[in-house]
């Protein structure tokens, strides 16, 4: 099989799959119906709109952080590895 020098490994990108779901669900919890000119919609300041949404987006936020500084056991490394890109010692 084909091992191509990758930055991120298979963790990580799950990782950050994960981390941008859970900031989708944070915007969807702040959406809703929003106040008119005509009516006054009390649900705009609701603990899930101003509070828990919030939340859930930092912590969405944190997690794909997280992803990008995670060491994944399956990346290459470029010191270790002899064929990566920028090694210009000779093989004599």
């Amino acid at each position: 099989m084909d091992k191509r020098n990758f930055a991120f490994g298979r963790m990580n990108f799950i990782l950050l799959a994960v981390g941008m779901l859970i900031v989708i669900v944070g915007f969807v919890l702040m959406g809703g119906d929003g106040s008119t000119y005509e009516a006054y919609n009390p649900d705009i300041f609701s603990v899930r709109r101003i509070k828990v949404a919030p939340i859930v987006c930092l912590i969405g936020f944190v997690s794909m952080i997280y992803a990008v500084v995670h060491k994944s056991t399956d990346a290459p490394v470029a010191a270790n590895n002899p064929n990566a890109a920028g090694n210009t010692e000779d093989k004599q």
